[in-house]
């Protein structure tokens, strides 16, 4: 016999979403295994209710309360799965943090991820936003993920042709969003080991040190070392990482924002097309430090939107529309929001 679900009514959001914006939820179920998921579908009251799928609520921004019934996602575990000539496959549950697995895997002697060290949030919110850092995105270690269907309760085990895939997106924000509940993610971690270490920031630590072959756990201190700079700790103030996706563009439209500002930063892509550094674009139109209300721009990274203390959603959406407006006015490029809205 099963202990009866335990529901949190008027569950305050404010600590489960790393801007630190106010929401409280009409109920709060934590999910700790695949079992939870369909007592909550086959409860008469829960399973019809629409469901708002919460992880580290590092990549949201709440400007109202939660109608819906949020499933906050808290299944642990992190075990090798297997052994294999060519790689490594371990499996981590949903809930666990994304930066603490990373330590893990490099603990028990497993790189491949070091270059995604101090992205905030879950591993079950990883695959979603397709994260990725300095070379690497989940997609590149991504084996497969198992999730419960919100309506049948059935699971389901989805492999990378299943996910879609694309830049900080994946078929988890579209067809199949608020659908299904991500449980457990098992990653590849390829072997033998190559460092990746094409990446500007990279090359100037090694540049720096002289360590022309860095080891994995070398690659993580940089790494890390790098975004503490960048990226305010959320426990501190209030952010949700990276605030706009850095834009794709064509070579056309690069050379023609090249001839206007040379100093713009843009990364050639395998496709032929180029990306633009979003944060570059925002520092240009002078929006660094700059605030609306209690919503401001990040000292050091314009790319980062910061919670001043008592910040309403309304007040980050407000500031972001209005970074979006001088952008387009400059450079022609409609910047997209990397969190989800609420």
């Amino acid at each position: 016999m099963h202990t009866p679900l335990a529901v949190e009514h008027g569950a305050n959001l404010k600590q489960y979403n790393t801007f630190g914006l106010p929401s409280n939820a009409q109920a709060l179920v934590r999910i700790t295994s695949e079992s939870d998921v369909r007592r909550v579908v086959d409860d008469p009251a829960l399973g019809l209710a629409p469901k708002f799928i919460l992880g580290g609520g590092s990549n949201l921004v709440l400007t109202q309360d939660v109608r819906a019934c949020v499933l906050k996602v808290e299944v642990m575990g992190r075990r090798v799965l297997e052994t294999r000539d060519d790689a490594w496959i371990i499996e981590v549950g949903a809930g666990e943090s994304w930066h603490e697995t990373v330590q893990w895997t490099l603990d028990n002697g497993l790189p491949g991820l070091e270059n995604m060290a101090l992205i905030p949030g879950t591993v079950g919110a990883a695959p979603v936003q397709n994260i990725g850092a300095y070379g690497i995105e989940l997609k590149d270690r991504f084996e497969s993920l198992d999730a419960v269907d919100l309506i049948t309760g059935r699971s389901v085990t989805l492999h990378s042709q299943h996910c879609a895939f694309g830049y900080r997106d994946s078929i988890f924000k579209r067809h199949l969003a608020g659908k299904g509940v991500i449980t457990r993610v098992r990653l590849r971690l390829p072997r033998p080991w190559q460092p990746v270490l094409g990446y500007l920031e990279l090359e100037r630590k090694i540049a720096e040190t002289g360590i022309t072959a860095p080891d994995a756990r070398q690659i993580f201190d940089w790494v890390c070392g790098i975004r503490s700079v960048k990226l305010p700790d959320p426990a501190v103030i209030g952010n949700a990482g990276s605030f706009f996706k850095n834009p794709v563009v064509t070579p056309e439209q690069c050379r023609d924002i090249i001839n206007r500002d040379p100093e713009i930063v843009h990364y050639p892509m395998p496709d032929g097309t180029f990306k633009l550094a979003a944060g570059w674009m925002i520092d240009a139109c002078g929006w660094k430090g700059k605030s609306i209300g209690r919503a401001g721009v990040y000292e050091k990274q314009a790319l980062v939107l910061v919670n001043r203390g008592g910040a309403s959603g309304a007040e980050v959406v407000t500031l972001a529309k209005a970074i979006q407006e001088s952008v387009y006015g400059r450079f022609g490029i409609r910047l997209e929001p990397e969190p989800v809205v609420v």
